[in-house]
C-alpha cells in the first residue's frame, strides 16, 4: 500500500476538498490546497472552510484557476506532489442550464492542467471526483461501476464523464495510475449552499416553504460526508494498476486492461425517499416544513442507488451513516456556524 506523503488537494476551499484536506493534514502528510474561490456561492463560507486549513502548520495554500496551465505548472514545479487529490469542478446540475461555458473552463480545461502537470511530474496517482450523474439515463439498479455510462442529461454530468475518458487516455499513455469516484448526493456540515439539505434547513429556519420536486415522488443514495471522505483516502493509498483480466472483446467500463485507471462508486447503497430527508431535517430541527410541490426539473433522475461492492472490496470500508444522524450533525454544525457569525 502507498503512503503520499506530500499530496496536492484542489478545491481545498469547497465542501468536499476542505474536508479531504483536513483529514490527511490530520494523518501528519503535507497537504497543498489550491482554490479560485469561484462566486458560485457565498465565498465567505469558502474563506472559512479555508482558514481551518491555514491553521495548520504542514499546509500550503494557492489561489488560482486551474485553467490557467502556467499557474499550475508553477504550482507543480515548486511543491512537488506525490499525488493529486482533484476535487475542483464547477458544480451543480442545475446551474449547467445557465452557464454552460464555466463547466467547459473549469471541469474540461482546468482538468488538462492538472492531467498535463501529472504528466510530466510522473505523479503516483491521481484520484479525482466524477459523479452519479454520469449514469444519467440508466434505470438498472443499483448503479454500478460495471454498467455504461454513456447517456448524460446534463452538460455538468457529461462533463464529469469526459473526465474519466480524459484520465483513461492519459493513464494509457503515460502510465500514470488514476482513479475517478463517482460521489452520490454528499451531504454534511460545511456543505454547499445550493445543495437541497443546506437550502431545506434555512428555509424551513425562516418559516419559508421548501421547493420538493416530483412531488416528493424521488429517492437519493445520501452520502455522508465523512464516509466520502474515508472512501477517498483509502482509494488515494491503493493506486490501480491495469486489469489482466480486461478483454476488448467484452470491455468492463470500470476498469482497464491498458492502463492503471478504475473507477468506484462511492454511495451508502441505501436509497432513502425525499420525503424521508426532509423528515429527518424537520426531526433535527424540531419544525415542520412547509411543502411546495413542484415538477420535475430538466436533467433531474427520480432515482440513484449506489453499488458500492467494489470500493469495499478494495479497500475494506462501506460507507454507512444513516441519514437522521448525518442529517442531526449538519443542523448542529449550521446553528453554531450561523450563531457564531451573527455575534462577529
Amino acid at each position: 500500500m502507498a503512503s503520499f506523503q506530500t499530496v496536492l488537494v484542489t478545491g481545498s476551499a469547497g465542501f468536499i476538498g476542505s474536508h479531504v484536506a483536513l483529514s490527511l493534514l490530520d494523518q501528519g502528510r503535507r497537504v497543498v490546497g489550491v482554490d479560485n474561490m469561484s462566486p458560485y456561492y457565498d465565498v465567505t463560507l469558502k474563506h472559512a472552510r479555508r482558514e481551518r486549513l491555514l491553521l495548520r502548520a504542514n499546509y500550503t495554500d494557492a489561489e488560482f484557476d486551474l485553467a490557467d496551465q502556467a499557474a499550475v505548472t508553477a504550482l507543480f514545479a515548486e511543491h512537488r506532489p506525490d499525488a493529486v487529490v482533484h476535487m475542483a469542478a464547477q458544480a451543480g446540475v442545475r446551474y449547467s442550464l445557465e452557464q454552460p461555458r464555466s463547466y467547459t473552463h473549469s471541469n474540461i480545461e482546468g482538468f488538462l492542467s492538472i492531467l498535463e502537470e501529472c504528466r510530466r511530474h510522473r505523479i503516483g496517482h491521481l484520484v479525482y471526483a466524477s459523479t452519479s450523474s454520469v449514469y444519467g439515463a440508466n434505470t438498472a439498479m443499483p448503479f454500478s461501476e460495471h454498467h455504461t455510462a454513456d447517456h448524460p442529461l446534463t452538460l455538468y454530468a457529461a462533463t464529469k464523464r469526459a473526465n474519466e475518458m480524459m484520465a483513461h487516455s492519459y493513464s494509457h499513455l503515460f502510465h500514470i495510475p488514476m482513479t475517478g469516484l463517482r460521489f452520490f448526493t454528499v451531504y454534511g456540515p460545511w456543505g454547499r449552499p445550493d445543495m437541497a439539505l443546506f437550502k431545506f434547513t434555512r428555509a424551513i429556519l425562516a418559516g419559508e416553504p421548501i421547493d420538493v420536486f416530483n412531488g416528493g415522488n424521488m429517492q437519493r443514495d445520501f452520502t455522508y460526508i465523512d464516509d466520502l471522505v474515508t472512501g477517498i483516502i483509502r482509494v488515494l493509498d491503493l493506486p490501480p494498476t491495469a486489469d489482466p483480466s480486461w478483454s476488448g472483446r467484452t470491455p468492463d467500463p470500470g476498469t482497464s486492461g491498458v492502463a492503471p485507471w478504475r473507477i468506484f462508486n462511492i454511495g451508502n447503497s441505501s436509497p432513502v425517499d425525499l420525503m424521508q430527508y426532509i423528515e429527518a431535517v424537520e426531526l433535527s430541527l424540531g419544525r415542520k416544513a412547509e411543502k411546495r410541490l413542484l415538477p420535475m426539473q430538466p436533467g433531474d433522475v427520480q432515482r440513484t442507488w449506489a453499488d458500492s461492492s467494489e470500493l469495499e472490496r478494495a479497500t475494506g470500508f462501506r460507507p454507512g451513516t444513516s441519514v437522521q444522524v448525518g442529517v442531526n450533525r449538519f443542523v448542529e454544525w449550521y446553528l453554531n456556524y450561523y450563531e457564531s457569525r451573527a455575534h462577529v
